[in-house]
């Protein structure tokens, strides 16, 4: 690769960190960037989780203060249940075709998106089905944990809309602010990402200098995201969320 090629791939993850820590969509610049670049689909997607770890981890840390804010024990539960769902969406990569799953991908990111844009009304009705007061949600339900699950599933295999996926799941799941679930958000898909990179690591092959390039740029992306996420009032990053969402399904369509 060129010198250009070099600086392309670090804005790319720069780019990326941003979108890893508000909208979560970051898969949408950087997989595109390696694919543009000649590299084969399956080495792209490894390398572009790798890459990608060290912006989920500094965005994480830069929503330290929100994060405070959730249980231990929920945090705990999300982290993990995301970090087995990747184990599974890992193992798919390398063994099943590069594009059985990404072919559903645009449909499962679009329906997440609407889950993402009427989640008010749902939680609005839900409680006003129940005539006595309800306890605030801040545990994980099986149902949630199950979604969540296959959620870790699909950020290990693919990854490209995995945090508005996992922003719905946890805005249905928990009545937690907004900036909070995505606090949350940010710190599941560093854990599905890990656990995704250890199996990579062992089991793919790999464009080295990408990943080296990716990380560079979406550790300070993955840290500024988080500062510009906190700043974000919640119905604006709800329609941020919701438009790059179709925005990433339409392009993974075309």
């Amino acid at each position: 690769m060129t010198g250009v090629e070099h600086l392309a791939i670090v804005a790319a993850g720069l780019g990326a960190g941003v979108l890893t820590s508000t909208v979560g969509v970051a898969s949408l610049i950087s997989f595109p960037a390696l694919i543009a670049l000649g590299i084969p689909p399956v080495v792209a997607n490894a390398s572009n989780t790798i890459g990608l770890l060290p912006g989920a981890l500094s965005g994480s840390f830069g929503y330290r203060r929100e994060l405070r804010q959730v249980s231990r024990p929920t945090t705990i539960a999300v982290v993990l249940t995301c970090a087995i769902g990747a184990i599974g969406g890992a193992a798919l990569l390398l063994a099943l075709p590069p594009g059985v799953f990404a072919a559903a991908a645009p449909w499962l990111i679009l329906f997440t998106c609407l889950l993402v844009g009427v989640q008010p009304w749902i939680s609005k009705w839900l409680r006003s089905r129940h005539s006595a007061p309800r306890e605030t949600r801040t545990a994980l339900t099986p149902t949630t944990t199950f979604f969540a699950a296959l959620t870790g599933v699909y950020g290990g295999y693919f990854g490209a809309g995995a945090g508005v996926m996992m922003m719905a799941v946890l805005a249905l799941g928990l009545d937690l602010e907004l900036r909070i679930l995505n606090a949350l958000k940010t710190l599941s898909l560093l854990a599905a990402n890990l656990v995704a990179s250890i199996i990579f690591v062992f089991g793919a092959d790999l464009n080295r200098t990408a990943i080296v390039l990716l990380a560079a740029g979406s550790v300070a992306g993955g840290y500024l995201g988080a500062h510009i996420g906190r700043r974000l009032p919640s119905t604006l990053l709800r329609v941020l969320i919701v438009f790059s969402g179709v925005t990433a399904a339409t392009l993974m369509l075309r």
